[in-house]
């Protein structure tokens, strides 16, 4: 009852395994950059979304990926591949958050240092 196509190209199981592997270790990092920002002692204030929101979707997209590749069909190349490119651009869109945050702050931390009277 086997309904796959005994002709399309499958995923080694190790290959897949080494996938999932770095797929989980990123998206925990990215989650964790979040997390720590969340808890940075600067006030968030709403322009801060411009940072938020990739970082939230690019997690999004990468927890997507993972779910895809822990599906027993992700070892077909096309799923594979199909989980692979949801991966990439979550990782993408979240370093992108990730680099605007931190735009952000220096901008922030710098602009009050710059305040006279400010120490």
């Amino acid at each position: 009852m086997d309904e796959q196509d005994p002709k399309e190209e499958r995923v080694e199981p190790v290959f897949r395994n080494g996938t999932i592997t770095i797929v989980g270790i990123l998206l925990a990092f990215s989650l964790g950059f979040i997390t720590h920002w969340a808890a940075n002692p600067i006030p968030w204030q709403t322009y801060h979304l411009i940072a938020v929101l990739p970082i939230l979707v690019g997690i999004a997209l990468q927890i997507r990926a993972l779910a895809i590749l822990l599906d027993i069909k992700s070892l077909q190349r096309s799923i594979h591949d199909r989980a692979s490119r949801i991966f990439i651009a979550g990782l993408i869109l979240a370093a992108c958050g990730v680099g605007l945050a931190i735009l952000l702050d220096f901008f922030d931390i710098s602009a009050k240092s710059a305040l006279p009277g400010a120490s």
